[in-house]
Order: structure tokens, then C-alpha cells, then sequence
């Protein structure tokens, strides 16, 4: 709690030297509450609905903190990852503007439009100005209005008075409506003209909303065109040429007069914009990109788009990028991709990164191979929880890993039961710090949704004082074993999360919401709608009555959706391996004509 003065921090922010290895929320906590003491303490919003001055400012401070500390790639992985956080709820929950008058209780905007979309307008109006003259902006700003109360308009006021810069238009976009924009950019090469073609498209409109003139982005972007470095001299960078257009139509089209066809093209340099961004570009130009544009962040596009379109060669691109990238948040982003080539051959490639010496990127390979769900990621996998690792964070997506993995082959009873009665000796064995290790293993319990053992151990760690990390870990794990009960385990689950509900603990709540919205019986429906009349938390209301539409949705289809699901898993699988084999057999015939 930022008060003036004095910040209020809670113990979990205590790392010991494990925690440390991997985890920087401590200090992103400790840079976010020092900037409320300008934003928030010395400079007070006037309304609610400008809420995202000061959290969106005290938000930014955690990335320029992260710039200060750890460089500019470390600081654009995380402002990438704040804004992913805003995009999912964009996505899922609802869209709205940042500065808005519309809510129920002033609590419902403390969301991530408020926090995470804030911060990357910060970062936009850093873009627009430069770095000098956005701190000069700053300073303006907060010496003008300290001891005040301030709208939006303040900061606007102040922007222009430091700076000369009319900043409206970016506000209107951004601030003062909801969304951003996504662009899907193809690009081809005319060789007789030396032409660069590139087409960008604006596909942001929301559920059945049509694409107007209303939603329509109006932005200068700059559009990169790199060379692969001389093979004389390879570790010089290779040659690189920017140009920047106005982009404010639904689908527009450029062309640049080059020397030569580029090795890659970067849409957006530097990737300041908020947006989201798909790249319809040819599988030779994605390769180049990910192997040498110089931003993280257009590798990482470059990783996503090769995932995409599949085969043998992005695996080996994708493979290698793991390997050799010289960013861990890269590296950590290619697994994510890598295993979404539905191939065989994408196993070797992962196991391969189970040695990176970044505990992050390590987490990240052990995400993958759960995603495989195969026996070999399970024999990888079961001797790295058994024998530790340095990182707790490791060792808790192993946990998990290896219940996901069981779950899918639950007709081996032999297999569930030796993972419930190694995630049980993980229970027993491995407190510490923040519980991290044992939540790990909880998660990995509930997956395995047939076994009762694995429910009664679960339901032990719900109980009251169980470290509170522990057990809001394990509330929430009681709605995702829930589906594969028998009827009277779902009722003695459902039993539980009523007599949770009755504590007051607003975190408890969100857990206990959660649960039930992972449940598939209208008994969770009831629970739900007891708990948003009863709740004084107008963050929990809302929660659980979004919560009630998803239990609803699910409720008479699933046994049919489940059959599908089913069916279709099996399908994938059989294509998986004639692709594997397919793949395979190409490649070989072209190493012999050569």
C-alpha cells in the first residue's frame, strides 16, 4: 500500500537466494509503489475514471526500472508481457477506454486497461516525444500539480506546455475509446522494379462490430528492412533501412524502391506501438528475422509466425533459435512456439533447452514438453523433480508437468498413481519459500481429475492455517479436479467452496470464484450467485457473475463437447505422425538429389 511516506510491502516480498534466481517481482513491486509517491501522494486523481495516471505511470516505472537494471531487451520483454496482460482481458472479459464513467463501483476499474494499458500509453507518449523531453513532460507535470487533484486533461495540458506537442490524437485512441489495433502485414519482392511491397490490414473490430472509420487507428509506423550481416565479416550487422508511413486505413499498400531484395522485414521498429500483430510473410524471411533482427521483440513475432506456418524447417529454425539466441526472453518464447509444430521431431528440440542456463527458459521447455503429453516428455521430466533444481519455479512447473501428463494417459493406472505418490513426497518434502514448489504440485494434482487420492490431498492443504499462498493455490485447484469426480466427490467439493465463501478474505473469494468457474454443475451457478449477493468486493461481484455466464455455457453441452474433443485429440494425433513421417521422407529425398 503506497501511503505518503511510508510504502506497506507484505512478507512474500522477502526473497531467500533461490528466489532470487528467477524472480524480479519483488522489485517491480517496490518501483511500482516508490512512483505512487509522486503519482498517486503528491499529485491525487480528482475521479475514478483517471485512475491510470497514476497506475499507469506507477506501472511504466516497473519497465523503466527493468531498462535501468537489466538493459532495453530485458525492459521491451516485459512491457510486451504488461501488454499481453491487457490484451487477454481485452479479449476474454470486455473492451472498454481507459477513462470512463461507466461502472458500477469505482473498484471495477482497477483492471488491466487501468494498469497495463496505461503503462503502454506511457511508453507511447515516450515514443512521440523522445526520451528528454518526456522526462522534461514529466517533471512539468507532477511540479504543476503537486498537492492537486488532476483529470486527464492535466497531464494533456502539461504534455503540451513542456513540449509544444499536441498529444490529443493519441489520447483520443487510446485513451478516450477502447481497443488497438491489429494489423496483419504481408509483403512480397517485385525483382524486375526493386520493389518492396508491403500490405497492411487493420482487423481490430470486436465480436460482430463492423470495421469504421471510428475504430480506425491513424499512426505513424516505421517499416525496417535488414540485410543478413557480410559472410566476410559475420559479426558485423548487416545493412538496415527504415522508412515510416501513416497507416489509417483498413488495408493499405507500399511500395519501397530497395537496392536489393531485404534478408527480413521489421513492422513497427523496435515494436513501440501497442498492437497486436500478425506477419504473412514467406518462411525464408521469417528465418532471417528471427535469426538476425537486432529487436527481441520482432524475433519473437518471427518465432510465432514460423510456428505457424509448420513444418520441418521452422522446427529446425525454431530448434536452433533455442539454441543460439542471444536473449533469454527469446529463447523463452520460441519453446512456447516450437511446440506448436504438431510434429515428432519437435520433442528432441525441446529436450534440448532442459540444459539452458536460464532458469526461466528452463520453466518454459518444461511447459512444452507437458504440452506433448507422451510418455518420453514423462521419463524426461520425472528424474528433474526427483533429483531438484536450483530454481523453485523449476521445480513447481515440473510438478505440474508431470500431472498434466499423467492425466492424459489416466487409463495407466500404474503411471497415476506412481505421479500422486510423487507429488505427495513433494508435498511432504518441499516447503519453502512462498510455497512456491508445493502449489507446483498441487496444480500437477489437479489434473488428475479420476483420482480420489489425488482430491483428498488437495482438500487437506484448503484447510485454515495452511500458508496462504498453499492454500489459495489449492481452492482454486478444487474446480479444475472437479470434472472428472464421481457425483459425491462433486458434491463434497462443492461443500467446501460454500464454507469457503463465508470467510471475508478478498483473495480467498477470488479463489473460491475461480473454482467454481471451473465446475460444470449448476450447484457452482447457485454458489456463485450466493456469493455476488453476498460479497462487499465489487471486484468479486463481477468476477462471479462472469463466472456464472461460463458455468452456464458449459452446462449440456460438455458430455457431447467432451466426446468431440475426444475423437479429435485422436485425429490430430494420427495426422501428427504421418506428418512426422512425411516430413521425414521429403527431407531425405532432397538430401539425395543433392
Amino acid at each position: 500500500m503506497e501511503n505518503t511516506s511510508t510504502t506497506l510491502l507484505t512478507d512474500r516480498c522477502l526473497l531467500d537466494e533461490r528466489a532470487t534466481l528467477d524472480n524480479r517481482n519483488t522489485e517491480s513491486l517496490v518501483a511500482h509503489e516508490l512512483a505512487h509517491q509522486w503519482f498517486g501522494d503528491l499529485v491525487v486523481i480528482k475521479h475514478w475514471s483517471h485512475a491510470w495516471i497514476k497506475e499507469g505511470m506507477a506501472t511504466y516505472t516497473e519497465v523503466l526500472w527493468t531498462e535501468q537494471e537489466y538493459g532495453k531487451d530485458d525492459a521491451a520483454y516485459y512491457r510486451l508481457n504488461q501488454a499481453r496482460n491487457y490484451f487477454s482481458e481485452d479479449s476474454s472479459r470486455y473492451r472498454r477506454p481507459i477513462v470512463t464513467h461507466i461502472y458500477r463501483e469505482a473498484i471495477e476499474l482497477y483492471d488491466r486497461h487501468l494498469y497495463e494499458k496505461g503503462a503502454c500509453v506511457y511508453h507511447l507518449i515516450r515514443t512521440e516525444l523522445g526520451d528528454e523531453l518526456f522526462q522534461k513532460a514529466i517533471q512539468t507535470f507532477v511540479q504543476d500539480n503537486a498537492h492537486k487533484t488532476v483529470e486527464t486533461i492535466d497531464l494533456l495540458r502539461a504534455l503540451e506546455k513542456s513540449t509544444g506537442s499536441n498529444l490529443l490524437p493519441l489520447f483520443d485512441q487510446y485513451v478516450f475509446r477502447g481497443g488497438h489495433p491489429d494489423y496483419k502485414v504481408s509483403y512480397s519482392w517485385d525483382n524486375h522494379n526493386k520493389l518492396a511491397k508491403i500490405t497492411i490490414k487493420q482487423n481490430q473490430a470486436k465480436d460482430s462490430d463492423k470495421l469504421s472509420e471510428t475504430n480506425l487507428f491513424d499512426l505513424k509506423i516505421p517499416i525496417g528492412f535488414g540485410y543478413k550481416p557480410d559472410k566476410k565479416s559475420p559479426e558485423t550487422p548487416g545493412n538496415f533501412k527504415t522508412f515510416t508511413v501513416q497507416v489509417n486505413e483498413k488495408e493499405q499498400t507500399f511500395y519501397f524502391p530497395l537496392e536489393e531484395k531485404p534478408a527480413f522485414i521489421s513492422f513497427d521498429v523496435n515494436n513501440n506501438i501497442l498492437k497486436t500483430l500478425t506477419l504473412d510473410y514467406a518462411v525464408a524471411e521469417l528465418k532471417a528475422q528471427l535469426q538476425y533482427d537486432s529487436d527481441p521483440i520482432s524475433r519473437i513475432y518471427a518465432a510465432k509466425a514460423l510456428a505457424k506456418k509448420g513444418g520441418l524447417e521452422a522446427v529446425k529454425a525454431l530448434s536452433n533459435a533455442l539454441k543460439n539466441d542471444s536473449f533469454w526472453g527469446v529463447r523463452v518464447e520460441v519453446a512456447k512456439q516450437l511446440v506448436r509444430v504438431k510434429l515428432d521431431q519437435v520433442f528432441e528440440g525441446l529436450v534440448a533447452g532442459l540444459t539452458d542456463s536460464d532458469a526461466r527458459v528452463r520453466r518454459a521447455v518444461i511447459n512444452s514438453l507437458a504440452k506433448l503429453k507422451t510418455t518420453e516428455s514423462y521419463q524426461v521430466l520425472k528424474p528433474l523433480l526427483e533429483k531438484g533444481d536450483p530454481s523453485y519455479l523449476v521445480e513447481a512447473s515440473t510438478a505440474t508437468a508431470l500431472g498434466e501428463i499423467a492425466a492424459t494417459h489416466c487409463e495407466d493406472k500404474h503411471l497415476v498413481e506412481q505421479t500422486v505418490k510423487l507429488l505427495k513426497l513433494v508435498m511432504k518434502e518441499r516447503e519453502g519459500w512462498n510455497e512456491v514448489v508445493r502449489s507446483g504440485a498441487i496444480s500437477g494434482l489437479s489434473k488428475l481429475k479420476t483420482s480420489e487420492d489425488a482430491l483428498n490431498l488437495i482438500l487437506k492443504y484448503t484447510a485454515p492455517g495452511i500458508p496462504q499462498a498453499l492454500r489459495l493455490t489449492s481452492i482454486r485447484a478444487l474446480g479444475s479436479i472437479s470434472t472428472g469426480q464421481t457425483p459425491t466427490n462433486t458434491e463434497r467439493i462443492v461443500q467446501r467452496l460454500e464454507e469457503l465463501s463465508n470467510e471475508a478474505f478478498f483473495l480467498t473469494q477470488v479463489a473460491v470464484v475461480g473454482s467454481l468457474e471451473q465446475m460444470e454443475t449448476p450447484k457452482a451457478m447457485d454458489e456463485l450467485q450466493s456469493l455476488a449477493d453476498q460479497t462487499l468486493d465489487g471486484r468479486v461481484r463481477r468476477r462471479a457473475e462472469e463466472a456464472i455466464q461460463t458455468v452456464q455455457g458449459k452446462i449440456g453441452s460438455e458430455p457431447a463437447l467432451k466426446k468431440l474433443r475426444e475423437e479429435l485429440d485422436k485425429i490430430k494425433k494420427e495426422n501428427q505422425e504421418l506428418r512426422s513421417r512425411l516430413e521425414t521422407l521429403e527431407a531425405k529425398s532432397k538430401s539425395s538429389k543433392q
